[in-house]
Formats: structure tokens, C-alpha cells, sequence
């Protein structure tokens, strides 16, 4: 307890510190615009129990929590946004949410990342319908951010299928589990009755990227008293591209296709019982650019295209088949004076790879050598992963109300398995035919293939429980505890532990604060990621690895066994309402991480001489890993207002949500093997990927004016600036690139034509903002720019139809 003591009391110091150093800065709107008068009638029917992220108190509100939660209604968005994704959305509402396309980056391309508070993609829980949600079978690699980290895709469940999505802006391990580092986002699916429908399209200003969307939504009430809701929804989405004229490459969005199908539903059992149920499906096919290949009068020949194939040059297409799907089935009822939850959650995301006008350069080498016009295959299944995860849940709770002032109890278990597998691709995809070593390079090019020692099929399991406690200690003063000890397979056993608490100054002021530790497990993608490619160095053919822990590899290297990051988190924040119509919060935060996971830079003989000597030993010319090396220290402040006004017939809200999000590396412990090589460990540009792969601040404000059958609605995103890395480095006389803060514009006309159809024209980034351009030959996506901040595409336009049957 003594511990325990200090550490809250360091943690509320280092709030107020930290909240005399901030500069103004802003984040979501707990009370976002309410819909158009002449949807008045429509509005969604509340469900029988509401349970609220961050407490396990039944039937409570947001505003019963102790810790930052944002409520975000969808309804409005999905009808008339100009963003058809639910990823691109969110990041255009909630400015603690980041997610931006990238390109250039592989698998990213085809699989956005998002995260919270300008931490990686891995360190947010995501629940759905209160359940976790799998994370992708991906992990990336390449682009601008969330580099060597899982995440979730937000973009295989469809907007119309979203009733609300509640971000918890706090740590809560202690109550969640691994991965709750920067807070906890909820998506709850509708279930509530009627019909509805949109159509819409959209396209870049200069006419690419054409995006069109099919989405349906039915639900309805079944005899036995239950309810059944369901959604379908085709998308697809054009190639843009913005590269330079004359310049072969493609950059920009990647084509995506999506067909996605959700059930949602419960179904009454015995008096106070209910069997609830959930079923997602979504096919994906995506397609990328990959860089360019040259033509005849190019080095690119023969070691990367042949003159008889491309004798212009080439881009090579990296293609992606993504399967998603989802199952959550559980029974909740009273048993005499206890809530009851007992389910069962699985997902899966499988992605595999097929590269298409490409060639494998030694099979057309080869056949030139023996007297061919040198022709290579031009497509390739490359292979791919998979992840499933199965997760078993059984909660109790139960509110006392002659205990203290009232105080719920809180307690259960949970059983998780996970499997990870990849895939080897066709051998042509990856092998060497010629053996020339100065002839053509081996595998597809673009993207080679995975090969048979890369293939893997490895799982893992984990046993939780928590105890969590909410005391009403008086009218005006709330407490909340909660812990947690998870043992997982591979690793071992962890401990967390929170404790949260809210005082009521007035009817119109809360101030609130928490202290909590927790964690996030390694993933099994970052464990068992396997990637191998053959390099001639000095004419022997060596391999390019990025070697999975444990392999031979990476021990070989003496790179230790990953084990769990570790955080602690304090917050400290107040919330004001002077009336109905106003509502300001402001919350400071502080999350500190030890032994975070990074992906390691390429260690070889040049630079690692005698590292270099034993891995070329073992046939490899350059190898990398997965490291708990890094300690970081994120700091920052959330602030939301809202105002709603009328005058006379019109409505006009008004929100404004600000964030700032610093986070800084404070340390590398660097392996005792790889002590004095902290610069190849984690270089300056890989550091910065980590400290600036989003915007330190990011703000949003928004105007939702309607009045009679009009609505309107602009929305002003700010995003800050954003230092990144070159290839060359500072100490290579190579400046960072540097991106100016940028303001961007969305705005909308909705006009109804009655109370259930309304049609909404309107532009995104309407004044065409792009990023500060950098040195193309130092980016990591060979482009003038990186995907950051809000993209590299610029304005574009949409309309969507929506009825209500």
C-alpha cells in the first residue's frame, strides 16, 4: 500500500506539473451535435441494459464514470459524412484518434492503422458490443506509423451497423486487460428496430479515387420478444494517385473492395435472461502500388525487369485477399441479486498476398541465358498469415446499496487462446533459378514471397482474474479500484492494478483523477513474424532476414525472449456544465512504458563486423529483430466544449476538442550483445517514428447549423507539426524533414426532403491542403511527402442518398 500511495501521489504532482507547462490545446466533444429537427421522431430507442466502458455498474451513464469517456453517436455521420470508412470517421471527429492511409508501405496499404494518444496501433484495447475484438493478422513494417505493431481494423465493421462508439481516454489493464495502455474504445452495434439506407459517392478533386458505397441496415423485433439487426454493405474504392508527372510510380490510395455482412441480436431465455449473439463477415480485396521499376537504359536491367517483358519499365501491384470474421455469443441474466455474463467471442483475419505485373528476375535471366527472349511469370501468390483468437468470459456484478454510500462489486474470469500462422507463397514467388548471383534477382519483384522457413503455426493461451469495486462514498465523492493478474503461456504472470476517483464541487463541477500500472503481451505476430529474401553480397547469395524470437537467428544474436511492456498512467481532469446547452472537460495525462517492443534496425557485417561474421555463418547477410528496448514517457492534455443554441427555428451546436500528445524516448536498454550499436538498435529516424509517427496536436472544431428541411455542417481540423527521420540521417549532413502545421476544411449541405429521406452534398479538405514537401530519395515512401497528418491526397468531393423505411 505504502507503494501504491507513492505512486499516486507522484502521479498526481507529475499531472499538475505537467498542466502548468501545456500550452492551449484541444480533443473530443462528450456531447456531440445533436441530429437535424426533422429527425426529431427518429431517434434511436435506448436499449433494455446499458452498460458503459470504464464501469461495470449496470444501467449507468457516462457521466457516472470517474475517468474521461466519450459517448460518439454515429447515426449522423453514417447518413450524411463525407468519410465512407469507419477508420477515416473517427480520425475526423475524436482528435486523440489518428488513423492515416498510407502508401508505398506494403501490407499497411491495405490495412489502416489507428491509434490513441500517439501511441502505437497495439497499445488500444478494442471491445465489440463490450467483447474484445482480434487484432489483424498483419504486422507492419514499413510506412510512417504503427511501425512494428498489430492493431485493429476499424474498417471491416460497416458505419450504418454502429449505434455509438465510446472511447475510455484513460489506462484501464486493470480492468480490460493487455493492451488497454492509452484507453479502451467500444463499438456497439444497433439492435434497435426500423430500416434505413445510403448510397453515396465520392472522388478526389482532379477526378481519381472514385469511392462508391451500398449500405443497409434492418432491424426488427421478433415474436419472443427479442431483436434482430441486420447490415450489408458493398464499397469500393479507386486507385488515386499523385506522383509527379513523368514519374512512374503510383502513389496515393490503394484500390479496396469491401462486401461486409453483420447480425446482431439477442434472444430472450428465462425471466431475466437474455442469449445475445453477433456475427461479422467482410471480404477485402486491396491493391497497392509497389515502387517502380526501370526500363531499358536502367540498372533495374537485368537484376530487377527484363527488356523483353518491360522494356518501359513497371510498377509491380501488391495484392491482398483479407477475410474477416467475427462471432460473439453469450447468455447475461440476474441470479437473485447478482448480474451474470457469460460468453464466448472468436475472431479471424486471414490476409494473403498475390503480386501481379511482375517477374521473377532470375526466371527471366534464366531464360535468356538458355537462348529465350527472357520471360518470366507475371503473377505470384506470395503467401500470408493468419490470426484467430478465442476468448471465454464469465463477470459478475452486483450494486449494494446500504454499503457506504452504494457500492457495486465486481468480479470474473477470462480464458483466451490465440493462433498465429503464415503461409509460404509458390516458389516462384521467392526462389533464385538462375544462380548467377550478378544475374536477375530472385522472387517476385515488389513484394517477395514468404518462404518455406518463414511458414509457422504457433499459439498461445492466458488465464485472467479481476476484482473491480465502486464506492459512492457520499453524494459528492466516488471511488473506484479494480485488479487484475493474467499468466500467460508464454511469458508468465502479470499484476495490475487502478484506482480512480471523482469529487463533486458543485451540480455543475467534477473534478477526477486515476492512477493505474498495466500492460500489453507481446503479440504472437511480433513473436513468430518470419521474412526472408536472398541479397548477393560480394556475388554469395545471403538472406535478408527478419528473424522471429527464439529462431536461430535472433539467438545466434543474443536477443533475449520478449516479455510484456509494462506502463503506468495518472490522469488528472475536471468537467464543467453550467447548464444543459454547455459542457466543457479538460483532462492532463501521463503514461510511461518500459521494455516497449520495437522492430530493431538491419544488423550486418558493415556495420556490426562481428555480429556481421556470425550471421553470414549462418547464410544470412543482414539480419532484424523484434526488441523490448525502449522506455517512453507520454504526456498530454484532452479538452472538449460543446454549446448548443436556438434561434428562433434554427439550431446551431458548436464543439470544439483539442489534443496534445508528446511522447518522448527516454531510454534504450540495448541487449548486452548489441551494447554500442544503440544507433542500428533504434536510429534517429526510427526514434522519431516513435515520438512523431502522428501530429502532437490535433484539433477540431465544428458548426452543425439546421434549420426547417436545411442542415449544414463545417468541421475545421488543425493538425500540428510533425519532425521526421531521413535515411541519411542529421549526422549524415541530411536535415529532418519538417511538416508544417496544417489546417484542413469539411463541409457538407443536407437538405430533407421529409422526415425518413435526406440527400447531403458536400467536400472533404475542401481547400485542397497538402503536406510540406520534403526530399523525395529520404522519405520512406519515395515521395515528396509522407502519408502524414491528414494524407497526400487532397480535396475531394462526396454525395449520399439516405432513407428510412
Amino acid at each position: 500500500m505504502t507503494i501504491l500511495r507513492a505512486a499516486i501521489l507522484r502521479g498526481l504532482y507529475g499531472a499538475a506539473a505537467l498542466s502548468a507547462s501545456l500550452h492551449a490545446n484541444l480533443a473530443l466533444a462528450q456531447n456531440p451535435p445533436a441530429a437535424p429537427a426533422s429527425d426529431a421522431k427518429t431517434a434511436p430507442t435506448v436499449v433494455e441494459q446499458v452498460n458503459v466502458i470504464g464501469t461495470r455498474r449496470m444501467n449507468a451513464s457516462s457521466t457516472d464514470t470517474v475517468v474521461p469517456v466519450d459517448v460518439v453517436p454515429l447515426a449522423k455521420s453514417a447518413e450524411t459524412g463525407g468519410n465512407f470508412d469507419l477508420a477515416q470517421t473517427l480520425a475526423n471527429i475524436s482528435p486523440s484518434f489518428n488513423s492515416t492511409r498510407q502508401t508505398g508501405a506494403d501490407g499497411a496499404d491495405l490495412v489502416d492503422g489507428a491509434a490513441l494518444r500517439g501511441l502505437g496501433s497495439d497499445q488500444t484495447l478494442v471491445l465489440l458490443n463490450g467483447k474484445r475484438r482480434h487484432t489483424t493478422a498483419l504486422v507492419n513494417i514499413f510506412g510512417a506509423r504503427n511501425r512494428g505493431n498489430t492493431g485493429t481494423d476499424f474498417n471491416t465493421i460497416p458505419a450504418l451497423a454502429v449505434e455509438t462508439v465510446s472511447v475510455l481516454r484513460d489506462g484501464a489493464a486493470a480492468q480490460y486487460g493487455s493492451d488497454a495502455i492509452a484507453g479502451v474504445i467500444d463499438i456497439t452495434l444497433k439492435r434497435r428496430a426500423g430500416c434505413e439506407a445510403v448510397v453515396g459517392y465520392g472522388q478526389y478533386s482532379v477526378g481519381d479515387g472514385k469511392n462508391y458505397l451500398g449500405s443497409a441496415y434492418c432491424g426488427f423485433a421478433t415474436a419472443s420478444g427479442g431483436a434482430v439487426a441486420l447490415t450489408a454493405e458493398y464499397s469500393d474504392r479507386g486507385r488515386s494517385n499523385r506522383s509527379d508527372p513523368g514519374n512512374p510510380r503510383i502513389i496515393g490510395d490503394s484500390a479496396v473492395t469491401n462486401a461486409t455482412f453483420f447480425l446482431n441480436g439477442d434472444l430472450p431465455t428465462v425471466a431475466s435472461g437474455k442469449l445475445y449473439y453477433t456475427l461479422g463477415l467482410q471480404k477485402r480485396d486491396a491493391s497497392s502500388g509497389a515502387f517502380a521499376r526501370g526500363g531499358i537504359g536502367s540498372d533495374d536491367i537485368p537484376s530487377r525487369n527484363s527488356a523483353a517483358m518491360y522494356p518501359g519499365g513497371f510498377v509491380p501491384f501488391i495484392n491482398g485477399d483479407l477475410e474477416d470474421r467475427t462471432v460473439i455469443l453469450g447468455h447475461r441474466m440476474q441470479w437473485g441479486e447478482w448480474n451474470t455474463d457469460i460468453s464466448q467471442t472468436y475472431g479471424y483475419n486471414d490476409l494473403r498476398y498475390n503480386i501481379s505485373n511482375t517477374l521473377n528476375a532470375s526466371i527471366a535471366n534464366r531464360d535468356l541465358l538458355n537462348g529465350g527472349r527472357g520471360i518470366s511469370p507475371t503473377h505470384f501468390d506470395a503467401g500470408g498469415f493468419s490470426f484467430q483468437q478465442a476468448t471465454t468470459n464469465i463477470d459478475f456484478s452486483r450494486f449494494f446499496p446500504t454499503m457506504l454510500g452504494g457500492t457495486n462489486v465486481a468480479f470474473g474470469a477470462e480464458y483466451r487462446r490465440e493462433k498465429y500462422k503464415i503461409f509460404a507463397g509458390e516458389p516462384g514467388s521467392y526462389n533464385d533459378v538462375d544462380g548467377a548471383g550478378e544475374g536477375g534477382n530472385p522472387g517476385s519483384q515488389g513484394f517477395p514471397g514468404f518462404q518455406p522457413a518463414d511458414v509457422t503455426n504457433k499459439g498461445r493461451n492466458s488465464v485472467a482474474a479481476y476484482v473491480d469495486l465502486e464506492m459512492d462514498l457520499s453524494k459528492q465523492l466516488k471511488l473506484q479500484t479494480a485488479l487484475r493478474g493474467e499468466r500467460y503461456s508464454d511469458f508468465g504472470s502479470t499484476l495490475t492494478g487502478k484506482i480512480a476517483g471523482s469529487f463533486k464541487l458543485s451540480d455543475a463541477t467534477l473534478l477526477r483523477a486515476s492512477a493505474s500500472t498495466g500492460f500489453r503481451a507481446p503479440s504472437l505476430q511480433q513473436v513468430f513474424f518470419s521474412s526472408t529474401f536472398t541479397d548477393f553480397i560480394s556475388g554469395k547469395p545471403l538472406d535478408v532476414v527478419l528473424a522471429p524470437n527464439g529462431s536461430a537467428v535472433a539467438n545466434a544474436a543474443g536477443i533475449p525472449k520478449l516479455k510484456e511492456e509494462k506502463s503506468s498512467s495518472f490522469t488528472l481532469g475536471a468537467t464543467f456544465a453550467p447548464s444543459k446547452n454547455v459542457s466543457i472537460t479538460t483532462d492532463f495525462y501521463s503514461i510511461d512504458i518500459k521494455d516497449r517492443i520495437v522492430l530493431s534496425g538491419r544488423f550486418d557485417a558493415e556495420n556490426y563486423p562481428s555480429l556481421g561474421a556470425i550471421l553470414q555463418g549462418l547464410g544470412v547477410g543482414q539480419a532484424q529483430f523484434f526488441v523490448n528496448s525502449v522506455k517512453t514517457r507520454t504526456q498530454g492534455m484532452d479538452l472538449t466544449a460543446s454549446h448548443r443554441s436556438e434561434m428562433g427555428a434554427a439550431r446551431l451546436n458548436t464543439f470544439l476538442a483539442f489534443n496534445y500528445s508528446k511522447t518522448q524516448v527516454k531510454n534504450i536498454n540495448t541487449p548486452p550483445s548489441l551494447a554500442g550499436f544503440e544507433d542500428v538498435l533504434l536510429s534517429e529516424r526510427e526514434r522519431l517514428f516513435i515520438e512523431q509517427g502522428g501530429p502532437r496536436t490535433k484539433a477540431t472544431l465544428g458548426f452543425d447549423y439546421s434549420v426547417g428541411k436545411w442542415g449544414s455542417e463545417l468541421k475545421i481540423i488543425h493538425y500540428g507539426s510533425q519532425e521526421l527521420g531521413t535515411f541519411t540521417g542529421t549526422a549524415g549532413g541530411e536535415p529532418n524533414q519538417k511538416y508544417k502545421p496544417k489546417t484542413s476544411a469539411d463541409l457538407s449541405l443536407t437538405y430533407a426532403f421529409d422526415k425518413t429521406t435526406k440527400f447531403t452534398i458536400g467536400g472533404t479538405n475542401i481547400f485542397n491542403v497538402k503536406p510540406t514537401k520534403q526530399n523525395e530519395n529520404e522519405t520512406d515512401n519515395g515521395f515528396k511527402y509522407e502519408s502524414v497528418q491528414f494524407g497526400l491526397n487532397g480535396a475531394a468531393i462526396f454525395a449520399k442518398l439516405y432513407k428510412k423505411f
